[in-house]
């Protein structure tokens, strides 16, 4: 499955948590109920996957996390802040270089319609 493909699905579950939900939980609500859906669809999802630092040559476990990863190619970072920023794409698009993943998508659930709220990063290896 490509990565646009499990975009998709991953849009429909954050999209079912929000219309249950709605704004305003903590971001861990929305990481345990989102993580809940993309189980349900029978793909390989993980959360809270460590994710080392390679410096040079020296393996530096720092506690990095990914939210959630799906079938180890899309990264999900999950949000519920009033207004997504800078740094949060950065965050992201440096999780996808560490992991050579091409593509992550950026979902905060603290918005009035989830579709404003997600947003695509890509690396462009």
């Amino acid at each position: 499955m490509t990565e646009n493909e499990l975009s998709k699905i991953v849009f429909d579950c954050a999209l079912k948590v929000h219309q249950t939900l709605g704004p305003g939980l903590l971001e861990s609500a929305y990481e345990e109920c989102l993580f809940y859906e993309l189980k349900k669809t029978g793909l390989e999802i993980q959360k809270q996957k460590p994710l080392p630092l390679i410096y040079e040559e020296v393996r530096l476990d720092v506690g990095y996390r990914l939210d959630i990863i799906v079938e180890n190619k899309l990264i999900l970072e999950i949000k519920s802040v009033d207004a997504l920023n800078d740094i949060h794409f950065a965050q992201l698009l440096t999780y996808l270089k560490l992991t050579n993943c091409k593509l992550g998508m950026l979902i905060n659930f603290n918005v009035l319609l989830i579709k404003n709220g997600i947003k695509r990063v890509v690396n462009n290896l």
